[in-house]
C-alpha cells in the first residue's frame, strides 16, 4: 500500500496522518510494537515540519506499507535545519528540545536525513516486522 500525501503545514495534520499510519497498519495485522514505533516516529517529523519549515505552506508525506516492512518520508520546502543536531549524542535529560530527531533514531531503521537551508528538508526511516 503506497499513499502519498500533500498536508497543510498546521498543527491538525500530525494527528490526521498518524491516523492513517494506524489504519494502513491495522488492516495489514502488523506488530503493535512496530506500529507504535512508526507512529511515534511519524509523529516526531510531522511535528518538526510544522513547529520549524518555516517559509512553506505545506508538506508531503510518503507512506509504503507492506507485510514485512514500511518506508516513510517526511518532505518541506522550508528552511531546513541544521543537520549537525541531528548527529549529536542524546538530548539533555531536563530539555524540553531536541528529542524529536532522536526517536526518530532510536525507533527507526534506515533513518536518513537531509536539509539545505532554504531547500527544505527530508526525513527518511523505515521498520521491518516480525
Amino acid at each position: 500500500m503506497s499513499v502519498r500525501l500533500n498536508l497543510p503545514r498546521e498543527v491538525d495534520s500530525v494527528p490526521a496522518v498518524r491516523r492513517l499510519l494506524r489504519c494502513a497498519l491495522a488492516t495489514l495485522r502488523v506488530d503493535r510494537q512496530a506500529g507504535a514505533d512508526l507512529e511515534i516516529a511519524l509523529t516526531e517529523a510531522c511535528a518538526n515540519v510544522v513547529k520549524h519549515a518555516g517559509g512553506t505552506e505545506s508538506f508531503e508525506v510518503h507512506l509504503d506499507v507492506g507485510q514485512d516492512r514500511c518506508s516513510i518520508d517526511v518532505v518541506d520546502e522550508g528552511e531546513g535545519f541544521d543537520l549537525s543536531v541531528e548527529e549529536g549524542t542524546s538530548p539533555v535529560a531536563d530539555s524540553e528540545r531536541g528529542r524529536g530527531l532522536f526517536l526518530i533514531k532510536a525507533l527507526g531503521e534506515n533513518v536518513r536525513m537531509q536539509s539545505a537551508p532554504r531547500m527544505g528538508s527530508l526525513i527518511h526511516f523505515e521498520k521491518s516486522f516480525a
